[in-house]
């Protein structure tokens, strides 16, 4: 089975051409070529690679050029703006780019909290027309807002990033980290809702291999099974609080998940819910 990285990030250094919007923490650039080098280093097989919405917004040029030069090691992810009214249009055009697999809204400032917004279920429709899962960035607003959008979309398969839970860029976690998980476990009777198991290493008080995690994640795959839940390590968002090894390894050390446990998280589930597995040529 794969190993498979459910979020990863790359861009280049900010110049004239392809000018960043705002900054994203981390280092001045992780490139294509830097981001295949750590998954080496680890033996990880392929990434979702998810366009920077800090720096590029909606434009996915520089993650279209990484996949093109890495087709076989990375799929693609790409925010859409529930705001524009050609946002279905937007999608109907994503569906023809290769390597495409998803979209993703970020749920924060400037985006509605209305459950009924016209823009955002215009997305969900168009993303199930499509056979696109839609990732939502939307911690603050799980039972609020997605709980009503996965009921009214049931056939729209939903991948909430990051636990549903604010994360830290820089040391320390959070005191609570852990506060909203009831509300994330009330989005497990959803069928069509999954939980990506990103950045969860972030949110320990604990050094590698960060065993205060697990508690709380067993009780996310208790609710919601393995087939539902996707590890990943959000790089490079994580780089102030761990190494990409130490993201990877404590899954791979932890005695909590049995060997067929380790191999849906790390890559089975991904490859059901996204129909995408890497292949090294």
């Amino acid at each position: 089975m794969p190993v498979i990285d459910a979020q990863v990030h790359v861009y280049e250094r900010n110049h004239p051409g392809r000018p960043w919007v705002d900054v994203l923490h981390g280092p001045p650039e992780v490139t294509d070529a830097d981001m295949i080098r750590a998954m080496d280093e680890v033996g990880v097989d392929g990434g979702l690679l998810v366009s920077v919405h800090t720096m590029y917004r909606y434009d996915a040029s520089y993650a279209i050029e990484a996949y093109n030069r890495h087709p076989d090691r990375f799929a693609l992810i790409k925010p859409v703006d529930p705001t524009d009214p050609g946002v279905a249009e937007t999608i109907a055009a994503w569906r023809g780019q290769e390597g495409a697999v998803a979209i993703r809204i970020m749920m924060r400032a400037g985006v509605s909290t209305d459950a009924a917004d016209p823009g955002i279920n215009a997305v969900l429709a168009a993303a199930g027309k499509h056979g696109f899962p839609v990732n939502l960035l939307a911690y603050g607003r799980l039972d609020t807002q997605v709980a009503p959008l996965a009921a009214r979309h049931p056939g729209t398969q939903l991948v909430i990033d990051h636990l549903g839970l604010q994360q830290p860029f820089e040391p320390p976690a959070p005191p609570e980290p852990w506060a909203d998980l009831p509300k994330l476990l009330g989005l497990a009777q959803y069928p069509n809702v999954a939980v990506k198991i990103t950045g969860a290493c972030t949110l320990s008080h604990e050094p590698f291999p960060y065993r205060d995690i697990w508690d709380p994640l067993a009780r996310i795959f208790d609710a919601f099974t393995l087939d539902r839940c996707m590890w990943g390590t959000d790089w490079t968002r994580a780089v102030g609080l761990l190494t990409y090894r130490q993201g990877v390894d404590a899954f791979r050390v932890t005695d909590r998940l049995s060997d067929g446990d380790r191999a849906r998280l790390m890559g089975g589930t991904i490859t059901k819910i996204y129909g995408w597995a890497p292949g090294r040529g």
